[in-house]
């Protein structure tokens, strides 16, 4: 497969033209990468779907396991499939990629509360309230999607939602009064079963993200959550700017500035060169989670400011790029390999050890911001590999072997979003990220 694989990127890299991919897959003997590749947009296309009190229809995690839509990836994965859109033939009566982009958004925005509370997910059966679960700032994924779209009214829209969802995570999430955000359960994060969160709970009581459980190390400043907010803001500032709204937009670069400070002097652990969650008596909470990745996927880290550089090369060097931490043969795992609480040959869904194609795909966000765009590239090679090995995509896989598991979650968005982006920068190595 090494050798196949190389030869069909020669190949392809000589065609240029990203319509030249086909042509360069015939030329192929093994034709797992085209077949896989139609497999993937397939894929996507079956996971188009309806959800409750939405006229729109969605883009859907999975075919089985997950069918609905999540805050803290659906709108990443919607606007990773709008910049498809030259790869996706039309279907008369069917949304494109960009309309599915802004459908998946906007299911959010129209269903979020008087309150302010975005949902946390939403399937056919209606929206969930019990936790907060983001990763990537659906004010980001807005942002960047507002400015393919060129739609005033959805840019302010979402600059309206994502301003009271804020200030939601304001009111109910900083109980603690740091000016970070807290976690109260689980599935605020979005890691299930991860020994990061051993004996908390997975959602919070009476299905109210607004109540925090007792007894159970909780509310914790999180550094993944904290650098969300952050990724937010600047979003957020961003939108202000562009509806002219020039005193607001400072507002939320000065916010944003708060809480990256407030990120880099609490929650970085200097001895350890790690990220990690404070718990209610003020200790860190050791425990090498893909935390770690989910601040640089922010940008919290300046490359031109000298002691935050500082840090991420010490992120980098001591666990991120470590063969025995995060960089295993098919990065990244979800704890790393050296951790105590790393736990191989998971077969269900979990956090705890596996490498997880939501971690693949959001690496597009950080690792070329940091210079390490050599690194992306065999991180995409050997995602491909795995993913050509069974032609199918599945959540996560063993970090050692790149054998996947958790076989009854098939038809995965994520990872099939992971195989045509990846493939796609190994013919062309575009310059943008999603």
């Amino acid at each position: 497969m090494q050798v196949k694989r190389r030869k069909f990127l020669k190949s392809a890299l000589a065609l240029g033209a990203a319509t030249a991919m086909r042509d360069a897959w015939a030329q192929e003997p093994d034709s797992a990468w085209t077949g896989t590749w139609d497999a993937a947009l397939a894929t996507l296309a079956a996971n188009i779907k309806s959800v409750a009190n939405f006229d729109g229809l969605v883009l859907f995690e999975g075919t089985t396991a997950y069918r609905g839509t999540w805050q803290e990836c659906g709108p990443h994965e919607s606007l990773a499939y709008s910049q498809l859109a030259e790869f996706v033939k039309p279907i008369e009566g069917k949304p494109s990629p960009l309309e599915v982009a802004r459908n998946t958004h906007r299911a959010f925005f129209a269903l979020q509360r008087e309150d302010g509370q975005i949902p946390a997910n939403l399937r056919a059966r209606g929206a969930e309230w019990a936790m907060i679960q983001m990763v990537v700032p659906i004010a980001a994924t807005a942002w960047d999607l507002s400015q393919k779209l060129k739609d005033e009214a959805f840019l302010a829209e979402a600059y309206n939602a994502c301003g009271r969802w804020d200030a939601w995570l304001r009111r109910y999430r900083d109980t603690r009064g740091t000016g970070l955000v807290e976690a109260f359960c689980t599935w605020d994060t979005g890691q299930d079963d991860s020994p990061r969160w051993k004996g908390v709970s997975n959602s919070c009581p009476d299905g109210d993200a607004k109540k925090c459980p007792t007894g159970q190390s909780v509310p914790r400043l999180c550094p993944d959550l904290s650098a969300t907010v952050f990724g937010a803001r600047v979003a957020l500032s961003a939108m202000a700017t562009a509806l002219g709204k020039k005193a607001e937009a400072q507002k939320w670069t000065d916010d944003a500035e708060h809480i990256r400070a407030l990120i880099l002097s609490k929650l970085w652990c200097e001895e350890d060169a790690s990220f990690y969650d404070v718990d209610p008596d003020g200790k860190f909470h050791r425990v090498l989670s893909v935390a770690n990745l989910r601040v640089p996927a922010e940008h919290v880290m300046r490359p031109n400011v000298r002691h935050e550089r500082k840090m991420f090369e010490a992120l980098w060097e001591r666990h991120l790029h470590n063969p025995k931490a995060y960089w295993a043969p098919y990065p990244f795992p979800s704890i790393a390999l050296n951790d105590p609480t790393f736990v191989p040959g998971i077969q269900h869904a979990s956090w705890n050890g596996g490498s997880q194609a939501l971690t693949a795909l959001r690496t597009l966000r950080w690792m070329d911001y940091y210079g390490k765009g050599r690194e992306q590239r065999e991180l995409m090679e050997r995602w491909c590999e795995a993913i050509l090995s069974v032609q199918d995509f599945r959540e996560q896989m063993e970090p050692d072997t790149g054998k996947f598991t958790g076989f009854a979650h098939a038809g995965y968005s994520p990872c099939a979003l992971v195989f045509l982006h990846f493939a796609r920068r190994l013919v062309h190595a575009p310059s943008s990220h999603v």
